[in-house]
């Protein structure tokens, strides 16, 4: 019984790290990755209204195909209220300029 007690925490210790390590860094690989997608998961969204793939709906324009640089701005300029839209405006004011640039070369590379 005392060999149990006695070894079972030192022992425990270096198995402890080594999960610890391996799980941060299994988190780090996820962040990476999920940071590679955002675009296209914040895409998928606006797919709601602007049609399949991004291709327009109706009144609605398309997304797909146009400039990174163009979405970008028009964008930013619904987050900032320079333009005004129907709902553009408070959904754009729900993303960072970096989430906006993911969603923007998502669009652009369809």
């Amino acid at each position: 019984m005392a060999m149990i007690g006695k070894v079972g925490p030192a022992w425990r210790l270096p198995g402890m790290w080594l999960v610890a390590a391996g799980l941060g860094l299994s988190m780090a690989a996820g962040g990476v990755q999920a940071q590679g997608d955002r675009g296209s998961t914040i895409g998928y969204t606006c797919m709601g209204c602007h049609g399949f793939q991004g291709k327009g709906s109706g009144d609605i324009p398309p997304l797909a195909g146009v400039a990174k640089e163009a979405t970008v701005g028009k964008l930013l300029e619904y987050k900032s209220g320079a333009l005004e839209g129907t709902v553009m405006n408070r959904i754009a004011k729900g993303y960072t300029d970096e989430e906006i640039q993911a969603v923007a070369e998502f669009f652009a590379n369809q």
